[in-house]
């Protein structure tokens, strides 16, 4: 599962497997994803949260955001840059987005007003596949792990918790992390809240 080609075609039959969701149970698995993370003690006690634009099937959090924005939570969303490092934009409803060379939303904001990873408390990470130990399969692009790169060295859990949003069907068995790879501490899916850190 390790090798380059083994990971393209797990991709491919992920992609695929997610765009053929039908509307109805995308529905209903933003819902049960909501229930899922309001187990989350962090949920209602982090004020900095950083999320994402839902796009290409990923499970949506539509229902998360408008559930921190009615908490008072600040929303932070990615916004990429040329080397390949995220840097968060704070988002409400009144911020303008567009789409970024990729095609993913992002908030237009002015270059001082974006924060860097670490300040956020809590991130929930858009992903491919996953495994229970926290290992994430991803879009090959390694924005996520360069820019959460600084984990890698400290005591898991810490600051920011990183929680990886997924229909339950994308997990597998195990995948096999390269050396850059930066572990979840924990994965929401519709069906339930895995603790990665006891893995």
């Amino acid at each position: 599962m390790n090798t380059p080609t083994a990971r393209q075609e797990l991709r491919q039959r992920l992609r695929e497997q997610r765009a053929a969701v039908p509307a109805a149970q995308r529905i209903g698995a933003a819902v049960g994803l909501l229930e899922q993370l309001r187990q989350l003690p962090e949920l209602t006690v982090d004020e900095r949260i950083g999320a994402y634009f839902a796009v290409n099937g990923e499970l949506s959090l539509h229902l998360v955001v408008a559930h921190c924005w009615r908490q008072g939570k600040q929303l932070h969303l990615p916004v990429a840059d040329a080397k390949r490092q995220l840097r968060f934009a704070r988002y409400t409803a009144d911020t303008p987005v567009q789409p970024n060379r990729f095609g993913i939303p992002e908030p237009q904001v002015a270059a001082n007003q974006l924060v860097a990873p670490a300040s956020l408390e809590l991130v929930l990470v858009p992903l491919l596949g996953f495994d229970r130990r926290g290992h994430r399969l991803g879009y090959g692009g390694g924005f996520y792990d360069s820019s959460f790169a600084f984990l890698q060295q400290a005591e898991r859990p810490a600051t920011p918790l990183l929680v990886g949003i997924g229909y339950s069907f994308q997990e597998v068995d195990t995948l096999a992390p390269e050396s850059w790879d930066v572990k979840l501490d924990l994965i929401a899916t519709e069906r339930e809240l895995i603790d990665c850190t006891q893995a």
